[in-house]
């Protein structure tokens, strides 16, 4: 009996993480149907952190919340709550791509308006519940807005020249003046651990408007103009907190901006996939598996730079497990040879809007595909 482990993050804008597991060990029980197949859902802190949560830890309960989303209207949005093994109120995990992310967006982009004003509302109202503990995941963000409006959602004072509260999102920054914590809410008694899956800083080339800017809607003109916003958004931020905030830590510039909102709030960034693993007990899952199935959307020159395939790769390679590895797409250009196996949805369906399409159809191909190998493959250990 073969013992798979099924460790996908969400293919993103197309199935979630939970689904997209599910999809693959249909396939595989089609060709191989006494195979033990254990499902680890992944996310890094960007889209499917919640539905990761939520399908691996028994008692999770999503608590709606309605929000104003990036949009600038109302969005009935949730945060999860995970039940404590100690006593007390348990964990809240909040989530940006469910209260203020780009694909609730649509097509639309608003580079200038979207803000985090909802996912700091969700933040507020898991802290109403009285939550030990926060996981807060910031991946696939609509705004460039630093972090303001969480940061005004939580009671900050956010202010222009005259004392009013600036304008949402990346516009509002030119007009910032003076930023005020005293207000805001405090964390909660176990701290909030922030989930994310990029590096880069708030600032500079490698920044928050510079990197992330244009995927938001921003043209390559403005992207000075807000990352001179940032910055002197940054220097009154730290004005408030002498204690050596630092708007070049890494992190810091994730999801436009964000991670160093939260890092002023005190919270702790970390990168997203450890989290999760530690959360969905994936170790534990591998010490007893022949194979992890890992995979995302498109594997390309980021995933090695802290995203699931790479974190579940050096997972399984630590516990000296085989993995295999499905994307929707594969880069030409990518090293793919830490994978015993490798399948891209685009060459099963044909092309990548079929794929996109029916994305469950082929992960169950996919899953077919790789029941089968593993039963041919020898005994060389690469199952």
């Amino acid at each position: 009996m073969t013992r798979v482990v099924v460790a996908l993050d969400s293919f993103k804008g197309s199935i979630g993480a939970a689904a997209a597991s599910a999809a693959l060990a249909d396939g595989w029980r089609d060709a191989d149907p006494a195979a033990d197949l254990r499902l680890r859902p992944m996310a890094d802190g960007g889209e499917g952190t919640l539905e990761a949560f939520a399908a691996a830890v028994p008692g999770a309960r999503r608590m709606p919340v309605p929000v104003r989303g990036p949009h600038g209207r109302p969005e009935a949005a949730s945060w999860l709550l995970l039940p404590s093994s100690v006593g007390g109120a348990g964990t809240g995990v909040v989530e940006l791509a469910g209260t203020s992310g780009i694909e609730l967006l649509g097509d639309e982009r608003r580079p200038w308006d979207a803000d985090t004003f909802g996912f700091g509302q969700a933040i507020a109202a898991a802290l109403d519940h009285g939550v030990d503990r926060l996981v807060l995941g910031i991946g696939s963000s609509a705004s460039t807005d630093g972090g303001v409006g969480l940061l005004v959602a939580l009671g900050a004072r956010v202010v222009d020249a005259a004392g009013a509260p600036v304008r949402p999102g990346a516009r509002g920054l030119a007009d910032v003046a003076h930023v005020d914590l005293a207000g805001i809410r405090p964390l909660p008694r176990g701290g909030a651990v922030v989930l994310t899956d990029v590096t880069n800083p708030l600032l500079g080339p490698t920044g928050a408007a510079a990197v992330f800017g244009p995927q938001k809607g921003l043209a390559p003109a403005d992207i000075v103009r807000v990352d001179r916003d940032l910055a002197r958004y940054a220097a009154l931020v730290a004005l408030d907190r002498p204690d050596g905030l630092d708007a070049g830590a890494p992190g810091t510039g994730a999801a436009g901006g964000t991670g160093f909102a939260l890092a002023a709030w005190g919270a702790d960034l970390r990168r997203g996939a450890d989290d999760v693993a530690a959360l969905i007990g994936l170790d534990a899952a591998l010490a007893e598996a022949d194979l992890v199935v890992t995979g995302e959307g498109s594997y390309d020159g980021q995933s090695a730079a802290g995203k699931v395939p790479s974190l579940v790769a050096e997972r399984a390679a630590a516990a000296g497990v085989p993995v295999a590895l499905v994307a929707g797409r594969v880069a030409a250009d990518v090293d793919v040879s830490a994978f015993a196996a490798v399948v891209s949805l685009t060459v099963c369906a044909g092309d990548a809007a079929a794929s996109l399409a029916d994305p469950a159809r082929w992960l169950r191909e996919a899953g077919r595909t790789l029941a089968a190998t593993a039963a041919t493959r020898d005994g060389d250990g690469r199952r």
